[in-house]
């Protein structure tokens, strides 16, 4: 059984840094997208970033271009999330999501990727 699960959130102060973690566990090949997520309370889950297996991205929000970037270590199934200059707007839950099933790779559905992860919070302070 596949086993995605996020790691590196936490409290952060305004204009630092974290850096999140992805493993797919159990999920064979690596020629699949995988994207990164985040839902504020209240709010609908939005689309991040997303990256092919052979390293070409795309990004869905306008908001965190130039502040957060997005990679993949194909050997070790570990999808990354370099977050930089963060706000407290930036404050959510961030999920992982591998194998894209439509071509809306920046969708939120739970429908749009075969696997999601559970989460980790990421909480900024002004």
């Amino acid at each position: 059984q596949v086993q995605v699960v996020e790691s590196g959130g936490g409290p952060v102060q305004a204009g630092g840094s974290l850096r999140l973690s992805c493993t797919a566990s159990r999920l064979t090949g690596n020629s699949y997208i995988m994207g990164w997520f985040r839902q504020a309370p209240g709010k609908e889950r939005e689309g991040i970033s997303w990256i092919r297996w052979n390293g070409s991205i795309g990004y869905c929000a306008d908001s965190v271009k130039g502040r957060f970037t997005i990679s993949r270590d194909n050997a070790e199934k570990t999808l990354y999330l370099q977050m930089n200059s963060l706000k407290p707007e930036d404050t959510a839950m961030y999920y992982c999501a591998a194998v894209a099933r439509t071509n809306d790779y920046c969708s939120g559905s739970s429908q749009s990727y075969l696997y999601w992860g559970q989460g980790t919070q990421v909480t900024v302070s002004s």
